[in-house]
């Protein structure tokens, strides 16, 4: 008989959860405040609706996908209402609801959190994806009360979903998701938000570099100003020393633009430098070591089936794709494919690509 596991709020995380454990064989029960959201999910493949009459009995596992202001208010409710179940959240902030839970009086031996470092722009059921878990860390952070048997079923949900699993305490968490996910997301909006009142043509002059730095500022404002209250003695800390690092570029600016330049440019160099050094620190793909790629930069129309042509091309030639992101020519009716493959496939790509009439950019 399948696990069943029942999935307490229906957005992008939560459905795309019950998308995956139910591809997985789970049985899963879905529910939402909204039951317009509810039934989207239920359509989209993430489960059943929940009913108090469900076949398999009460849930061996319940996973609270609220929001973080609301995320210990309802594993409370749920620890409660499921006096057998293991209940862990997926909030992005682990301490503030520890805390709360723990306050609360509740059996807190069943309840564990957790945290999968995965997500969208995009907000809401519509956007779920079942492979959104796919190689992507799954924290999870059991506390000094935490039962063996519910650290290791947690595990399992984390791990049948195909996400790695990291086990670390809520407040050393926090601290880390700080700085690898809350700060460059104030880093983003705030990059962004200089451009409201940027005249049209500079704006026009964007191109892939700006692209990639304000991805992530189209972001759910809602859901953000959330995450970073609950984590704001975490964050603020990492913004200080961010901060300190602005003002001696300021500085270092401000000495070259009169004229006094003496050490700015090495100041500028050593800020450049130590980007370079932290840049590469950040895992390669599936959370391995760094990997130094290789690009292979090709044209592409901006026609319709010319992207997946090159990429049929590729793969019918035995070469793997690393990663990719395209470029669009500013008024031009191409792009470009940056292709990353490992080294010693990227004289072989480009003599086929080249065979096959694709045309290189250097």
């Amino acid at each position: 008989m399948s696990r069943h596991v029942r999935v307490v709020g229906t957005g992008l995380i939560g459905t795309s959860l019950g998308m995956a454990l139910s591809a997985a064989g789970f049985h899963v029960t879905l529910e939402d405040p909204s039951p317009t959201a509810c039934r989207l999910a239920r359509d989209l493949g993430a489960g059943q609706l929940a009913t108090d009459l469900d076949p398999l009995g009460p849930p061996e596992v319940v996973v609270v996908a609220a929001p973080p202001d609301v995320a210990a208010a309802v594993v409370v409710e749920s620890l409660r209402r499921w006096p057998e179940a293991v209940v862990t959240d997926v909030a992005s902030v682990k301490q503030t609801v520890l805390d709360d839970v723990l306050r609360s009086g509740v059996d807190a031996s069943r309840y564990v959190g957790s945290h999968p470092m995965a997500g969208r722009e995009r907000s809401g059921a519509a956007a779920a994806r079942r492979d959104l878990f796919d190689g992507r860390a799954w924290v999870v952070a059991p506390h000094e009360h935490s039962s063996p048997e519910a650290v290791r079923l947690v595990r399992e949900i984390a791990t049948v979903v195909g996400s790695a699993v990291r086990v670390m305490p809520a407040r050393e968490h926090d601290e880390a998701v700080a700085a690898v996910s809350h700060v460059p997301q104030v880093a983003a909006s705030v990059v962004a938000s200089c451009l409201r009142d940027l005249p049209e043509p500079a704006v026009g002059l964007a191109g892939q570099g700006l692209r990639d730095v304000t991805r992530i500022a189209a972001s759910d404002p809602r859901l953000w100003t959330q995450i970073l209250a609950g984590n704001a003695a975490a964050v603020r800390e990492v913004l200080l020393h961010v901060r300190a690092q602005i003002d001696e570029v300021v500085d270092a600016l401000g000495s070259l633009t009169v004229g006094e330049g003496e050490g700015a440019l090495g100041a500028l160099s050593r800020m450049l430098e130590a980007g370079n050094l932290g840049q590469a620190r950040i895992p390669g793909k599936h959370g391995a070591a760094p990997t130094a790629y290789a690009v292979v930069s090709v044209l592409v129309p901006d026609e319709p089936g010319s992207l997946a042509r090159l990429l049929t091309d590729m793969g019918d030639a035995g070469i793997n794709l690393e990663d990719m992101h395209l470029e669009h020519g500013l008024g031009q009716p191409f792009g470009v494919a940056y292709i990353s493959v490992v080294p010693a496939a990227a004289e072989p790509l480009a003599e086929t690509l080249t065979s096959l009439g694709w045309q290189l950019h250097d």
